[in-house]
């Protein structure tokens, strides 16, 4: 039978754990939903699972394409819809795992995404725009032209706001309009993972220490040998950005690691946003203690599986709390 389940929740909450967890018991393949994990060579700062666990477990969205190449939402849709389309037709269950609100919705609410092609001329005028006036003052405008647009993307994400405007100017029509959606046709459970905010933080402090430790500053050296420019969209994200302003000069390393750590925080506060705890599509669990396998939670998370992966299409109590069908 056809389903998918998500597990979503802030970073460091332990989703990535949990789904390596659930191989163990399903016949499952994972289905990234990570803005950051589908670039090559950015392994430490984007914490992508390791060799072993792609070894262990077929991982599709990782590794997608070069730092400097462009990705957006409608590629991302179409290589993750076809994915789960695979895994299905396998006989395997799909878990779709990640904290980028804009990827997960667009999988679980099956939007149709606008094909509107990048327009360089525009964005580089867009891009010469925010740097002049700042990147605030696009995400304004944003909210002037399409306001439900502009409440699905963060106001520090300028390479979205841009693409956001772009399909405006270029098309005439407001992105969020675009938009549409079409319910996927098969039962999802949505398994949300949550934590106290000042474990949640405790838990983001020691994995940017243990990024540090693990080599994330060689990485971005790397990279940069490799003649990846410090100005590309995927070197703006959070850990690359920080420690690109040391490599260059304009912070020490410890304020460097501290402003990673600030960043990460808000991250995690704004995912929230994405995925609300009184959402009744999410069935959440609470996983306070330092790993997802010693919670009480996981008996009851594996039995959601269970009774999913034995639940009849045609069943009536396929709209239940948790489910999209």
């Amino acid at each position: 039978m056809k389903c998918l389940v998500a597990i979503v929740g802030p970073t460091a909450v332990g989703k990535s754990e949990l789904a390596l967890h659930l191989a163990r018991d399903f016949p499952v393949e994972i289905v990234s939903a990570d803005s950051r994990q589908v670039y090559r060579y950015m392994d430490i700062g984007t914490n992508k699972p390791t060799l072993a666990e792609r070894a262990s477990v077929p991982h599709h969205l990782i590794d997608v394409v070069n730092p400097d190449e462009d990705f957006n939402l409608a590629m991302y849709h179409q290589l993750a819809t076809e994915a789960i389309k695979a895994i299905q037709q396998k006989g395997k269950l799909p878990l779709l795992v990640g904290g980028s609100g804009l990827y997960l919705w667009s999988i679980l609410e099956g939007w149709k995404i606008p094909q509107v092609p990048p327009n360089p001329k525009l964005r580089c005028d867009l891009e010469a725009r925010a740097k002049r006036e700042g990147s605030y003052m696009l995400y304004k405008e944003l909210q002037q032209i399409d306001p439900l647009a502009a409440t699905k993307i963060h106001p520090g994400n300028i390479r979205r706001i841009i693409r956001a405007l772009e399909i405006y100017h270029m098309t005439g029509q407001l992105p969020s309009q675009l938009w549409r959606k079409e319910a996927p046709g098969f039962p999802i459970r949505i398994i949300g993972l949550t934590v106290e905010r000042s474990k949640l933080y405790n838990r983001i402090d020691q994995r940017v220490d243990k990024m540090i430790q693990k080599g994330l500053v060689a990485e971005v050296e790397e990279l940069v040998k490799m003649g990846y420019s410090f100005s590309l969209p995927s070197m703006s994200g959070i850990g690359y950005k920080q420690v690109g302003q040391f490599l260059q000069g304009q912070l020490t390393l410890p304020a460097a690691i501290e402003q990673i750590k600030y960043e990460t925080h808000h991250f995690a506060r704004h995912q929230y946003a994405w995925f609300h705890l009184d959402d009744e599509r999410i069935h959440w669990f609470d996983v306070s203690p330092s790993s997802i396998i010693l919670s009480p939670s996981l008996p009851v998370i594996l039995s959601v599986v269970k009774n999913l992966i034995s639940l009849r299409v045609n069943s009536p109590k396929n709209l239940i709390r948790g489910f999209i069908a």
